[in-house]
């Protein structure tokens, strides 16, 4: 089923209730939300797109996203979000891997990338665009389950991303799991788009939709807490999602403010570690709004949940072990922990935490080899370690494939490794993750120089620019004589870290 069927039965039932939002600026109702995206679709449709075509999205969070997910839903084609922070050369590789026909853009990003692709770009905040959303509206395409509805791109230890097909079905199962494990949503609440709309903040737009809520992106286009703690109190209930360093950065500017977070209903975070006594001062200022998951990009937002109950709770004897978990399996997913071989293993054994059900990809965008090695009879093998207590509570023990994950994003070493060693300076690179109050991790870069070379780190820096994304640029760099390595020539990270240490 289509999930652009979801929009087209809300505004037929709830057509004059207000949808979109800019801040306190409203600009459409669910009948002209749902009018404009199969307007953008016979659009799109007009400019060469077909049902099982891709479209890249690269954009900061606006209204326009919305338009730019049902549009190309509506059509029956499927979207290739792209994350707004990455550098340009990044973009343009992963709109060719896909094989985008356009790319919708906002003007910010543009300038950048049309020296480097030669796929046409339609910027969502001209006059282009508004004509074709502006064409006579067509009928919502039939999907499948199956069929991609969209292709996430996530990095790996290879260095190059992997896109994610994510399907109709997917999604949708994520949001039904949403309904029964994370909050209810009714057309009373909103949803507030600080987190980037490319990621999981896009995952949960489907099921807003299905119940009327509104949809407000961030005059700001981006987090700005006391922004949150305005809309909040004048355009509440608000539900979002945040990475457990913007929960952490929300609770200090609001604490200093003397500000409890009237009109918030729900914050629901993940993407990285949520330390113990950061969700506990949280919780003791604002108090029970918070729901914590896991998932990922294969399984998108949907292996487990803690609950709000469960965030909250202060009376149950192991309370403290429970929110420093990750929840309880979700209820479109079984959970297993496997040995070395997937097999399971006893209740607080630690191992390689699995999962299979209906929000499990089906595997990697043309690449079977990555596939085979990631499901496996069925199972999503995660690479994350973890174990599972004797009532389900899934703790997490480290995080595989050495990622970083700095404000929220996952920053993967190997392509920062391989952008650095490409300069002339550099004989050997080993990246890491340093443990950092503000971010959560830092990227730290350990550097063998080539002969007779001396540490620069402005022109590290700049080459860095050129090459990747700003956030994914080492916060530091130390000159080594030699990395340290075992046997067979891997690199000792854990040698590294507690180098740090």
């Amino acid at each position: 089923m289509n999930l652009a069927l979801w929009l087209e039965r809300t505004a037929q039932v709830k057509g004059d209730q207000p949808a979109v939002f800019r801040g306190a600026e409203q600009i459409m109702t669910y009948a002209a939300f749902f009018r404009a995206a199969q307007g953008l679709a016979a659009g799109l449709a007009a400019r060469g797109v077909g049902p099982g075509d891709r479209v890249a999205l690269f954009m900061k969070n606006c209204p326009e996203y919305l338009l730019g997910f049902y549009g190309v839903w509506g059509l029956g084609a499927a979207v290739v979000p792209i994350n707004a922070k990455l550098h340009p050369k990044e973009a343009a590789y992963i709109i060719k891997n896909s094989g985008a026909k356009l790319v919708l853009v906002t003007d910010d990003l543009a300038s950048d990338l049309s020296d480097i692709i030669d796929v046409p770009m339609i910027h969502v905040e001209q006059d282009e665009f508004a004509a074709l959303c502006e064409h006579d509206p067509v009928a919502v395409a039939p999907r499948a389950d199956i069929d991609l509805a969209w292709l996430f791109y996530t990095s790996g230890t290879t260095g190059q991303p992997k896109g994610v097909y994510i399907s109709h079905g997917m999604i949708r199962s994520t949001s039904m799991s949403y309904l029964l494990d994370c909050d209810d949503v009714s057309a009373d609440d909103a949803v507030f788009y600080m987190a980037p709309m490319s990621h999981g903040a896009g995952i949960y737009a489907p099921i807003h939709v299905a119940r009327g809520a509104r949809h407000i992106t961030p005059a700001s286009g981006g987090f700005d807490e006391v922004e949150l703690l305005d809309t909040a109190e004048a355009q509440g209930p608000l539900q979002m999602f945040m990475a457990p360093t913007m929960v952490r950065r929300f609770t200090d500017i609001a604490k200093a403010a003397g500000r409890r977070g009237d009109g918030i209903k729900t914050i629901v975070y993940g993407g990285g570690p949520m330390y113990l006594a950061d969700i506990e001062e949280a919780v003791d200022w604002f108090g029970p709004r918070f729901v914590q998951i896991y998932g990922q990009g294969e399984c998108p937002m949907a292996i487990t949940v803690l609950s709000r109950e469960d965030v909250a709770d202060r009376t149950h004897p192991r309370w403290r072990e429970r929110l420093a978990s990750v929840g309880r399996a979700q209820s479109v997913v079984e959970v297993r922990i496997g040995d070395e071989d997937g097999q399971p293993v006893p209740h607080g054994v630690v191992g390689e935490i699995m999962v299979r059900g209906t929000p499990v990809m089906p595997g990697y965008w043309n690449n079977p080899d990555a596939t085979q090695k990631t499901l496996v009879d069925g199972w999503l093998m995660t690479g994350d370690m973890g174990f599972l207590d004797e009532d389900g509570y899934l703790t997490m023990r480290d995080r595989s494939k050495d990622v970083i994950i700095s404000g929220g994003t996952n920053i993967y070493p190997r392509e920062v490794e391989e952008a650095l060693l490409i300069h002339p300076d550099v004989r050997e690179v080993s990246v890491v993750g340093r443990p950092s109050a503000e971010w959560g991790e830092d990227v730290v870069a350990f550097v063998v120089l080539a002969n007779g070379r001396k540490l620069d780190e402005a022109n590290l820096d700049a080459h860095c620019l050129d090459n990747i994304a700003r956030f994914k640029r080492p916060k530091a760099y130390f000159a080594v004589p030699e990395l340290p390595k075992n046997n067979y020539g891997k690199v000792l990270k854990t040698q590294l870290r507690k180098t740090l240490a």
